[in-house]
C-alpha cells in the first residue's frame, strides 16, 4: 500500500510539473526573450505591436499575423512581406526562418521538407496583415504540419487550441 501511495504522489507531481508550462524553469524566461528577439529580427515586425496565431485545420493549418492597430501601416506591410516570403520558402522546403527564430529545428520540419511536394502554402492578405494557409491531402504531411503548428503555439505562447 505504501508503494502505491508513493507512486501516486510521484505521478501527481509529474503532472503538476507538466501543467506548469515551464513557468518554474529558470531558463524559460531567457528562452522566451530570445525567441521574441530573434522573431522580431527574422520576421521584420515587432511582436509587441502584432498578434500571431497558429491554427490547426482538418487539411493542414493557418499561420496568421495581424497588426494590433489597424492604422499601423508599417507593421501591416512587414507582415505581408514576411508571410509572402514564408509561403515561398516553405514551398521550397526551406524552413531556415523558423529554425533561426526558435534556435532549433521545429518538430515536423524534417517531414514537411521531405513531403514538400504534397503540401501547399498559400499567402492571403487580411485587413490588418496576412495569413499563410497550409494544406495537404497526405496523412503523414498532415501529422507533420500539426506537430509544427503545435510547437509554434507552445513556443510563442499564443494560447491557440492544439487540437
Amino acid at each position: 500500500m505504501f508503494k502505491v501511495a508513493i507512486l501516486a504522489v510521484f505521478l501527481i507531481s509529474i503532472q503538476v510539473y507538466a501543467d506548469d508550462d515551464m513557468a518554474s524553469c529558470p531558463h524559460h524566461a531567457e528562452h522566451q526573450k530570445q525567441v521574441d528577439e530573434r522573431g522580431d529580427r527574422v520576421m521584420g515586425f515587432d511582436h509587441m505591436k502584432t498578434s500571431h496565431h497558429f491554427l490547426l485545420k482538418d487539411n493542414g493549418g493557418v499561420i496568421v499575423a495581424e497588426a494590433n492597430d489597424s492604422n499601423d501601416k508599417d507593421s501591416i506591410a512587414k507582415i505581408r512581406m514576411h508571410f509572402s516570403e514564408i509561403a515561398e520558402s516553405f514551398s521550397r522546403g526551406d524552413f531556415s526562418m523558423p529554425q533561426e527564430i526558435h534556435g532549433r529545428v521545429p518538430p515536423g520540419v524534417p517531414e514537411m521538407t521531405e513531403l514538400k511536394d504534397k503540401i501547399s502554402y498559400t499567402f492571403h492578405e487580411s485587413e490588418k496583415g496576412g495569413e499563410v494557409q497550409i494544406t495537404t491531402q497526405d496523412e503523414r504531411a498532415l501529422k507533420a504540419i500539426h506537430e509544427f503548428l503545435r510547437f509554434q503555439i507552445e513556443d510563442h505562447h499564443t494560447g491557440d487550441p492544439t487540437n
